[in-house]
């Protein structure tokens, strides 16, 4: 392993590179919990996928939790993915796209895409559309009935088993499915003192691997997990729950509902893991020799995919190293790979 005084950064595209190393540091003394990164990786696509027929998922909304909302999945030979408010006449479709976003958040952290007027926006849309990064589905629309999303019990494993409930079918006379890596090693320091690394994909190896590390002073604690992304790593890491502080979960609930961003929130003790300063209020699932890494293994496949989603023309591949990082810091990233036109095609 290398130590912050020899590991190169490649590019940095936002950061001082004092901080970073010190940062690496931090992250090169944590050990490793899971390493499941000598897997083989998910199948390669050629033809364009949608699903076979429309299937329908409903839960209690996150913003407003006394409200059902349902997420209506549709085939279409439309690239991309595709959210449509059916509650806003004449509403624009919006892509699931970078181009797309909104705001991460300020009060509570997530994902907002909006098109055209401000209220078509869908929030709090990262725990769906890493399932366009993680599933081998390349083109669907999800229609709602409220910009406010449904909060499952499990992470997003209602959604996963709905998309594998609906079956497949592939669209051969589409262009075929793209791929895309960075051209060069890019970093960029998170505003907890983290790091986001990204390497170009390994000549010979088409695959997505993740090193990912939560790093929290509370009962979440320090976890670290190696994987590389393929169909038993994201159905497992699918179901990790969002976490929440138990001060975090209090004030939503409380004097959140004064702000439009967190009114209403729909976090309970079954949706959210809720993690006290020396132990979980709740029960952690996804244990490793009885530790609990959830909060990894959701940070890595629910928010650290849903950023890579936002790569609307096709599907990335390569290596990232994830320490401490968050929605804003994936967004940004994004953004400046765009920006620095560091994207290419594999």
């Amino acid at each position: 392993m290398a130590t912050s005084c020899d590991f190169n950064f490649g590019m940095i595209l936002e950061g001082d590179p004092s901080a970073l190393a010190d940062a690496y540091q931090r992250f090169a003394q944590v050990p490793v919990d899971l390493d499941w990164s000598r897997q083989s990786p998910a199948e390669r696509l050629v033809a364009p996928r949608t699903i076979a027929k429309p299937v329908s998922v409903s839960a209690p909304g996150t913003f407003s939790k006394n409200a059902i909302r349902t997420l209506r999945l549709e085939p279409t030979e439309r690239p991309g993915w595709w959210l449509e408010r059916t509650d806003i006449p004449d509403s624009r479709p919006i892509k699931v796209s970078i181009r797309n976003v909104w705001t991460t958040g300020e009060i509570v952290s997530n994902i907002v895409l909006r098109s055209g007027s401000i209220h078509n926006y869908v929030r709090l849309v990262e725990h769906i559309i890493a399932l366009k990064q993680g599933m081998d589905v390349d083109n669907l629309v999800i229609k709602l009935d409220s910009g406010d999303p449904p909060l499952f019990n499990e992470g997003s494993k209602e959604l996963v088993e709905a998309i594998n409930s609906a079956g497949r079918r592939e669209l051969p006379d589409q262009e075929q499915v793209r791929y895309f890596t960075v051209k060069q090693r890019v970093s960029l320091l998170t505003p907890h003192n983290g790091f986001l690394v990204i390497d170009p994909v390994e000549e010979g190896r088409f695959a997505l691997d993740i090193d990912c590390v939560r790093d929290f002073p509370n009962a979440i604690g320090q976890q670290r997990i190696k994987f590389v992304h393929n169909e038993r790593s994201f159905h497992y890491g699918a179901t990790a729950r969002t976490n929440s502080t138990a001060r975090q979960k209090l004030m939503v609930t409380t004097l959140g509902k004064l702000f439009p961003e967190s009114r209403n929130l729909g976090y309970n003790r079954k949706n959210v893991l809720i993690a006290g300063k020396r132990r979980y209020v709740n029960e952690p699932t996804h244990l490793e020799n009885g530790k609990s890494l959830e909060a990894a293994w959701h940070r890595a496949i629910l928010d650290l995919l849903a950023a890579l989603a936002l790569i609307d023309e096709g599907r990335f591949v390569g290596r990232i190293i994830d320490y401490k990082g968050g929605h804003y810091p994936d967004v940004e990233m994004v953004k400046l790979l765009y920006a620095n036109q560091l994207l290419v095609e594999v």
